[in-house]
This record gives structure tokens, sequence and C-alpha cells, in this order.
């Protein structure tokens, strides 16, 4: 399995993967253009793209799906609920929860919390390579602990640092509260709790990911995680900030 982060941030949200036998995206919420350029910098063919994973309704992660299957006609993964909210007519679509493609991949979602009407974190298994997307989430349920744990690779909400935020004055209160609650975005610590409870012997690499450009700074999320980890004794893998407009290298995983 290849995973590359195309596009990660509060403008829009892209991530590609690669299989033996399909090409997915999770989300497509940057314009259809900078997707297909950033596929092809990482030497995809737009046209290669079967699945195309959606995590919940929100612009930054739909914002160019129409266009894209408009014009590349993959087979969309999406919920009654985000289809409903999103109100794009899909041609192709699959509603199921747990997929297994062609006894090829399996695709696991489970229930984030965001201040949407349905959102999905996802888990991709094939051969001995996992990994694991969450991002947009108030809180991460201990109950999906379990098969959340000991992955290749975690694609990982780390939005914001608690103290720029609440010191920003560019944000109402209001917006402060939301971002900070049970229907939020993880914090930096939030992030790195988390990770530290599910990271394990099997993780190569760890992508922080849904960075705000406003509230944190890649020093400090790294920072951070790395503190978190070594605090607790437990071994540090290759960790990387995913950016707004630069696709990450492509992962072997």
């Amino acid at each position: 399995m290849q995973v590359s982060v195309l596009s990660s941030g509060s403008k829009g949200n892209c991530t590609y993967i690669k299989t033996k036998n399909h090409n997915i995206l999770i989300d497509i919420g940057t314009s259809c253009l900078y997707v297909e350029k950033a596929l092809k910098e990482i030497g995809v063919n737009p046209n290669d793209i079967d699945l195309v994973l959606i995590t919940h309704s929100h612009i930054d992660h739909v914002g160019g799906l129409k266009v894209f299957c408009k014009k590349y006609q993959p087979l969309v993964y999406i919920s009654d609920k985000i289809l409903s909210d999103i109100k794009i007519d899909l041609k192709k679509i699959n509603k199921e929860e747990v997929v297994n493609i062609n006894s090829d991949i399996v695709v696991k979602s489970i229930k984030l919390s965001h201040d949407v009407n349905d959102i999905k974190g996802y888990i991709i298994e094939e051969d001995n390579s996992s990994m694991v997307y969450i991002t947009d989430t108030g809180y991460l349920n201990e109950k999906y602990f379990d098969i959340l744990s000991n992955k290749s690779l975690y694609v990982f909400e780390s939005n914001h640092d608690v103290e720029k935020l609440m010191n920003n004055p560019n944000y109402p209160h209001s917006t402060k509260i939301r971002i900070l609650s049970d229907k939020g975005h993880l914090s930096n610590i939030d992030s790195s709790y988390y990770l530290s409870k599910l990271i394990g012997n099997n993780t190569k690499q760890i992508v922080l990911a849904h960075l705000s450009e406003q509230n944190n700074t890649e020093t400090l999320a790294l920072s951070t995680l790395v503190d978190t980890l070594k605090k607790r004794d437990i071994k540090i893998p290759e960790v990387i900030v995913a950016k707004q407009n630069v696709a990450t290298k492509l992962f072997d995983i």
C-alpha cells in the first residue's frame, strides 16, 4: 500500500491511497484541477482513481467532488446522511459500512464527532499493511481503540494549540468554544494523547493533519507529539506534518 496526503487544512483536504488493484481518494475538498495536478506530481493518472471515500459534508472535504466525479466516474463510498447533506447527484455510490473489495482490501468506517449529521473515520487494510484516517472530530470514542491500534500509518488530526486558539483576537468566543467542544477539532494535546494510546510496533509513520493556519504551527504540533511519546517511553516512528497546498511524499507502508 502507498499513501500521499495531497492537501490538508481548512481550505481543502484530499488523500491518495494505492493498493495492488485500486487507486483511492479520501475526500475531494480541493478543486478538481488541484487534485489532477497533485496526482500527476506523484506519478498517478487521475483516470485511474476508481474509489472515493467521503468523511463528511463540509466544503473543505467535498468541494471538488462533483466536478471530479463527473469527469472520472469513480465509485463513491458515502452514507445516506452525508449524501443528503451535500446534495450532489452522484452516478456511482455505495453506502456499506464495511467493505471487502474484491477480497483485496478491507475498508472499515467508524463514527466520529463533528458539527455535521454524519462523519466517518476510515481504516484501510491490505495484506500486512494498514492505515487510519481521522480528522475533524472533537473526541475519539474509546470503544474504537482496539480496531484502531497498531496500524502501519496514521493520518491524524492535530488541529490547534489551545493557548493560541484562546488568544486569537480574530476568532469570536463562540467559534473558539465550538472548536474546543466534543463536536469540534482535536488539539495537539488531544491528538498526542490518542496517538500514544494507538500506535504500536507495526506503526511506521504518522502524518499530522488538518492543522489550523492561525491557531497552530508545525513546530508546536510536532513537539507536542514527540514530547508526549517520550514521556510515555513510546518508540517514535517517522512523523511529518501535512500541508495545505503541497502533497506529502508517497509513503510505502
